[in-house]
C-alpha cells in the first residue's frame, strides 16, 4: 500500500501546481496564487506525509491526509467567499453573486482531492498477518 500512498503523494504535490481557479481577464492560478501561506501548509502538510509514509505509520499518513483535506475543503470555501467580498462594491447582492460566479473552479482540485483520498487507503499489512 506504500505505493498507493506514494503516489497519492505525488498527485496533492503536482496538483498544488495545476491550475485550481480561473479568473476572467487574469488566468488560471495554483495554490502559490491563490495564497501562499495555504501553498506553505499544503507543502508542510505533504511533508508530514511524506515522513510518516517511510516511517511506516498509518497513524501518521492518516491524520495528514484528513487535514490535507480539511485544507482543500476550507481553501474552496475560501475561495467563493473571497469572489464575493472582493465585488462587495456593486450595489445589488444579485450583481454581486453573478460577478462572483465568473471565478470558476478548474480541474486541478480533482487531482488534489484524489490524492488525498489514496492516501487515506488502509494499509493491508496487519491483515495479512492475523
Amino acid at each position: 500500500m506504500k505505493n498507493i500512498q506514494l503516489l497519492g503523494l505525488l498527485l496533492v504535490a503536482v496538483g498544488s501546481f495545476l491550475p485550481l481557479v480561473h479568473v476572467p481577464i487574469i488566468g488560471n492560478w495554483n495554490y502559490w496564487k491563490l495564497d501562499h501561506y495555504l501553498a506553505i501548509t499544503c507543502w508542510i502538510l505533504s511533508v508530514c506525509v511524506l515522513f510518516g509514509i517511510v516511517n511506516n505509520s498509518v497513524k501518521i499518513v492518516r491524520t495528514f491526509a484528513f487535514l490535507l483535506i480539511v485544507l482543500f475543503i476550507f481553501t474552496l470555501v475560501a475561495v467563493k467567499l473571497q469572489s464575493l467580498e472582493y465585488f462587495s462594491f456593486l450595489p445589488f447582492k444579485s450583481w454581486r453573486e453573478v460577478f462572483a460566479g465568473v471565478v470558476k473552479l478548474k480541474w486541478g482540485w480533482i487531482v488534489e482531492f484524489l490524492g488525498a483520498f489514496l492516501m487515506l487507503i488502509p494499509n493491508n499489512k496487519n491483515k495479512a498477518q492475523i
